[in-house]
């Protein structure tokens, strides 16, 4: 017999939210019967509108709040709020930080089965907005004129706009002014629904720390109309532009960036700081997007790892060496490794940019070629992760555990598989110590944490 809902579609109720979701929706219950509406907080009551209906639970849409919380703040007339870019700006950033913590600390509980870990409060920043160091924007036609900007959620429908709240000033500025000559020029658009015309993406990265501005033109074509003077206009209005680059991506695909890359004017890379470690950033290059917070991650990273410079250390997942070059300066020896060969390049030109000579990087999968260094006989005294959203592989996991490093720092970019990861370590001997959470894109439900385990 099937279940009678308590509520039906196009009803409208007063609800109280009584909590936060993963991703910033608002939850409330009617009779034990949970709804998920995006904008709400804990503590409001409010008259919803119930859009859709399933048999464990429903979506509904904000009508009307009777009692805000304390936590809400006015919306900032900024196009990625409305259309889902960044669901916590409604929320102040003291409440975005309370809520990440506690996603945080709840995971561990839930999932993890961690109860008595010390979790510290979390790092934010002192201005949490204007971060971004990168864009890369889809372009379309409308009205007979280039748009550029984003898509609406769940859909290819592009919305145009000039500015992002959490976008450097620089990037927003780059991004605004390559579509205005793009239009002057009238470069056509790609549409995707054919598979014809040219501009595809415009893409902008920003060296925060030495000022250096890329730009990146990606086209369906390999030549670009008005080549010549697009470039001449972009370093014209663009004074701190260092690179213009061209990408060609002439696939029929989701995929932003295609394989052949050409400068077009300038370098083909631009350079960046975290901390004391130089970077050199291609168009191509993996880069945090947030080089302040990472800063702040990795000193966390170090301060846990607390080497005495007699140490080997193992970074799984060290991408373009970032992390494995913070610890190089403080370590014995690093040998880093990542699945990506052209990251592996340009680890290995990030160590001699930095004359780091003790550190050491091998392209392919973690859980082959740390067994491989095991059997030669470089035994990690502490072992580093810093994984994608899905978490550490397997096989990597039993890697650590039959390898029994000392220390292992996790470095995680999402709560839930880090508590999954941690609940395995945990079960092959090891002890979860502290979880330190990282604010890395305040206005969005992300949240990064570093995590000291030890061996038991």
């Amino acid at each position: 017999m099937s279940r009678i809902l308590p509520v039906q579609k196009n009803e409208y109720i007063d609800v109280i939210f009584e909590d936060l979701t993963h991703d910033g929706a608002g939850v409330a219950k009617v009779e034990g019967y949970p709804l998920f509406i995006p904008n709400g907080l804990p503590g409001e009551k409010a008259k919803i509108k119930v859009i859709k209906v399933n048999k464990g639970y429903g979506f509904g849409r904000i009508m009307e709040i009777y009692e805000k919380s304390p936590d809400r703040v006015e919306i900032p007339k900024d196009e990625l709020h409305k259309y889902g870019g960044c669901q916590l700006e409604h929320i102040s950033y003291e409440g975005q930080l309370k809520y990440k913590e506690n996603q945080v600390r709840q995971v561990l509980t839930r999932i993890g089965k961690l109860e008595d870990v010390k979790v510290h409060p979390i790092l934010g920043m002192d201005n949490p907005w204007h971060y971004r160091n990168k864009a890369q924007v889809p372009v379309g036609e409308k009205e007979g004129k280039l748009i550029a900007g984003f898509f609406k959620p769940r859909s290819h429908e592009i919305v145009d706009t000039n500015e992002s709240l959490i976008q450097l000033p620089e990037i927003n500025e780059a991004v605004k002014t390559v579509k205005e000559i793009c239009n002057e020029l009238k470069i056509p658009a790609y549409n995707e629904e054919s598979h014809k015309g040219v501009l595809r993406h415009i893409m902008a990265r920003y060296g925060k720390q030495t000022g250096e501005l890329m730009v990146v033109v990606v086209t369906k074509t390999t030549d670009i109309p008005q080549k010549d003077k697009l470039v001449e206009e972009i370093v014209a209005r663009l004074p701190k532009v260092k690179s213009i680059v061209h990408n060609i991506n002439s696939k029929r695909t989701n995929v932003i960036l295609g394989e052949k890359t050409k400068v077009l004017w300038g370098t083909e890379v631009i350079y960046d700081y975290i901390g004391d470690v130089k970077f050199a950033i291609s168009a191509l290059s993996f880069y945090q997007v947030n080089p302040d917070q990472t800063k702040v991650l990795y000193n966390k990273a170090l301060e846990y790892a607390n080497l005495s410079g007699e140490e080997t250390v193992i970074d799984a997942y060290c991408g373009i060496g970032t992390i494995s070059l913070f610890l190089a300066q403080k370590a014995k020896k690093v040998f880093g490794v990542e699945v990506v060969p052209e990251a592996i390049e340009d680890a290995k030109r990030n160590a001699e940019l930095n004359n780091i000579t003790n550190a050491e990087f091998a392209a392919g999968e973690a859980e082959v070629v740390i067994p491989k260094w095991y059997k030669e006989g470089n035994i990690a005294d502490v072992l580093v992760v810093d994984p994608p959203r899905k978490g550490c592989d397997e096989a990597l996991l039993q890697t650590i555990i039959e390898m029994k490093p000392k220390k292992v720092v996790y470095v995680s970019c999402n709560p839930a598989t880090l508590a999954r990861d941690l609940r395995i370590l945990e079960d092959g001997g090891y002890k979860t110590v502290e979880v330190q959470p990282v604010d890395m894109f305040p206005q969005t439900t992300h949240c990064e944490a570093v995590v000291w385990l030890k061996l038991v």
